[in-house]
């Protein structure tokens, strides 16, 4: 069935339409959905990672991009103990986000938390230096 379902989910006769070069950004879509809120002296990042844990969430900071990697994965066991699967639509694997936080934000001043299947971030501003001005003297010849 090529046609789209009038109810918009397409449980069988679509196999076609499974393979990755006709899904579209169907999974890229919905996974990592955040949120940037200003909140004056810091930034609040808040990313939906449901059915992530804690333990497989890892953050880095180079170069002044953080960077927030999750992965996921399920048993290989195709078989449960009341029969097969017919279809599994849960995600497993890995899925990325970077945000640029600025060259002078350091890595031990970024504070994360994860509750609930959110992970928070909560991300300083760089201090603006001030400008200072340098007097510019014209050599006088002769």
């Amino acid at each position: 069935m090529l046609l789209p379902s009038i109810f918009g989910d397409r449980f069988f006769n679509d196999d076609f339409m499974d393979f990755p070069p006709f899904r579209g950004n169907r999974v890229e879509n919905t996974l990592m959905k955040s949120d940037v809120k200003d909140a004056g002296d810091h930034y609040e990042l808040h990313m939906d990672l449901p059915g992530f844990d804690k333990d497989n969430v890892k953050i880095q900071l180079n170069d002044g991009v953080l960077q927030v990697e999750a992965t996921t994965s399920t048993s290989n066991d195709e078989k449960g103990e009341d029969g097969s699967y017919i279809r599994r639509e849960r995600f497993q694997g890995t899925c990325t986000r970077s945000f640029y936080v600025g060259d002078d934000v350091r890595q031990e001043d970024i504070k994360a938390r994860f509750d609930q299947g959110v992970l928070k971030i909560d991300v300083p501003k760089a201090e603006a230096k001030p400008e200072i001005e340098q007097n510019k003297y014209i050599a006088i010849e002769g």
